[in-house]
């Protein structure tokens, strides 16, 4: 095969069904800390049961949005080789449990996620805050910016569904740092759904407003999770931009040093995810996307969308694991 087709072909689909694999255990293991108040116990066992399954892929993979940098995180840190290693050179994207807080109080929503991609595919985010604004399909390119003041973006976003402005529904993380960005939605007349955690789900849920009730996310989350929330628009449709927002020059060095020396760059979808992209989010808590696990004595069941750019493919996968008490005791 000469390079310009190889090129074409992207990731081996055989990888879709792998990643899809490597949420599925990460969310099993984090289920297990549903509601016990142990955030922290659940991420562990997350990263833990990722960073297992990522090592039976036959790829070269790199970590470049992880847990931290190495002297941080003991595993999936930023900069860590994962994989088989004699595969294709892949980028690597993990929040093996998005929604921590969210699990601990078995509240909805929490996701094991992940996004592979070819090298080069992921932007190089900086763990910091980043403005974000995303929609679903269907509307006119550049459509959304996030220089556009909030009511009169709600409007050019309800001329062009069709609709009047208060049919619009906005996702908001609840923070006292978007106080303003609900009040501008109230005023214009909007909807407006406040969520504690989980803006990687609050994302996506614009892609399917029928369902979900949401058409735009709006505000400032994790710089990470806005690149893992661009890798599932990358693949399900949607437009969304990002904007690093440091709080202080450490941070700004630091994005510098990681290759954005214009911290003021607004980040368009396709800058933060590019190539082929494969996306996989498994339920950990029941929520408006996916079912969270269900354990049925030493069987558990599972929801996951796993997604792929180059294909347009979306797949809703349900499976039932054997034996699940005995594997995870090491039996």
């Amino acid at each position: 095969m000469s390079q310009d087709k190889a090129k074409v072909a992207g990731l081996d689909r055989v990888l879709v069904v792998e990643v899809a694999r490597v949420t599925e255990a990460a969310a099993i293991a984090a289920a297990r800390f549903r509601g016990m108040g142990n955030a922290k116990g659940a991420d562990k066992a997350a990263v833990d049961a990722m960073r297992k399954e990522l090592g039976k892929i036959h790829i070269r993979g790199k970590v470049v949005i992880g847990e931290g940098e190495m002297d941080e995180a003991p595993m999936l840190y930023i900069g860590e080789e994962v994989g088989i290693g004699d595969g294709p050179q892949v980028d690597i994207a993990v929040d093996p449990l998005e929604g921590t807080t969210i699990c601990a109080k078995d509240m909805p929503n929490a996701l094991a996620v992940i996004a592979v991609a070819e090298r080069g595919g992921l932007l190089h985010a900086p763990d910091m805050y980043m403005d974000k604004i995303a929609i679903g399909p269907g509307y006119p390119d550049g459509i959304i910016d996030l220089d556009t003041p909030i009511a009169e973006q709600l409007q050019k976003l309800a001329n062009a569904k069709g609709v009047p402005v208060d049919q619009i529904s906005a996702c908001v993380l609840d923070r006292p740092r978007h106080a303003e960005i609900i009040e501008a939605v109230r005023k214009v007349g909007a909807g407006i759904r406040l969520i504690p955690d989980g803006d990687i789900a609050g994302v996506i849920w614009c892609t399917d407003p029928q369902q979900t009730g949401i058409d735009i996310y709006l505000g400032s989350g994790g710089a990470p999770e806005g690149v893992l929330a661009a890798a599932a628009l990358r693949c399900i449709g949607g437009q969304m931009q990002g904007r690093l927002k440091p709080s202080n020059r450490e941070e700004i060095e630091r994005a510098a040093k990681m290759g954005i020396p214009d911290i003021n760059r607004k980040f368009s979808m396709q800058e933060m995810a590019s190539g082929d992209v494969i996306f996989s989010a498994t339920g950990v808590t029941s929520g408006s996307i996916l079912e969270g696990v269900h354990f049925r004595g030493d069987f558990a069941e599972t929801e996951t969308l796993v997604m792929r750019s180059a294909t347009g493919t979306v797949r809703r996968i349900k499976t039932t694991f054997r034996n699940v008490k005995m594997k995870m005791a090491g039996v």
